[in-house]
């Protein structure tokens, strides 16, 4: 089933929203070479409980972590650990959940560790750009479709690269996946309709190579996900709103940049 929101519950979401938002910019001070990926772990959980927030990945279907840390060709769902040391040229993606006060909210960042290749720079240029072009077909009257086919034109048809399949974006609020999907990929016209007061992510995942992604285990069976030709992916995700004048992020990180959809 899918909810509407009304004024109120959006407002809640964005409150949400910000104290994620916070805590990525907050990561950006202490994403470096030499750091383990437990201790982006560490300070996402730190920072989101000590401002009133809950981490709402703990606990969902067994995960232990208020973070998902994937590094390289990580694709998603990875867990933060101790032993694995970021190096200058890697790029990680975080990726959180947050409860504030029973409101939703769902981001992920990509972040340059160091000095990067100019085509990781690229990629992950083309992956933000992605979910830009996403947010843009998310008005009322559009399809899902739209969203999907804005994203993998630009992706595989402009960019050449591997607009993941597999995983998806997904509405949210009261619980932190809720209906409808949302693909990053499709055709223009085709799928559901959008409605006021829908609340979705979006989520490009973009790979080098191919679209992609095989399941790895870590020794506790946890799976998650690697690009399947051992290209490097990256991510980026906001939550937003459907409402009547347009989009509205509600996870943003910059307001200078983001002014049009706020």
């Amino acid at each position: 089933m899918i909810t509407l929101k009304s004024e109120r519950e959006i407002e809640g979401m964005r409150k949400s929203g910000a104290l994620l938002a916070q805590t990525h910019l907050g990561l950006r001070k202490i994403i470096k070479p030499g750091i383990s990926s437990m201790e982006i772990e560490n300070f996402a959980d730190d920072f989101i409980t000590k401002n009133g927030g809950v981490p709402s990945e703990k606990g969902f279907e067994g995960y232990q972590f208020a973070t998902c840390v994937c590094v390289n060709d990580e694709v998603a769902h990875a867990e933060p650990r101790e032993k694995l040391i970021l190096k200058n040229g890697d790029i990680v993606k975080v990726d959180m959940t947050v409860s504030l006060d029973g409101y939703q909210s769902d981001s992920c960042w990509t972040y340059a560790v160091g000095e990067i290749s100019a085509e990781n720079q690229h990629l992950m240029d083309v992956t933000k750009k992605a979910l830009y072009l996403g947010i843009d077909q998310a008005v009322v009257g559009n399809r899902l479709g739209d969203i999907g086919w804005a994203i993998q034109h630009y992706v595989e048809d402009q960019e050449h690269m591997g607009d993941v399949r597999d995983l998806i974006g997904h509405g949210i609020q009261p619980t932190m996946h809720e209906a409808p999907n949302v693909p990053h990929y499709g055709e223009p016209g085709k799928g559901l309709r959008l409605r006021e007061g829908m609340t979705i992510t979006i989520e490009p995942m973009v790979n080098l190579g191919t679209w992609e992604i095989k399941s790895k285990f870590t020794d506790e069976d946890w799976e998650y996900f690697v690009s399947a030709d051992g290209t490097t992916s990256a991510q980026y995700e906001h939550t937003l709103a459907i409402t009547k004048d347009g989009p509205k992020i509600l996870t943003s990180q910059d307001p200078e940049f983001d002014k049009k959809y706020l």
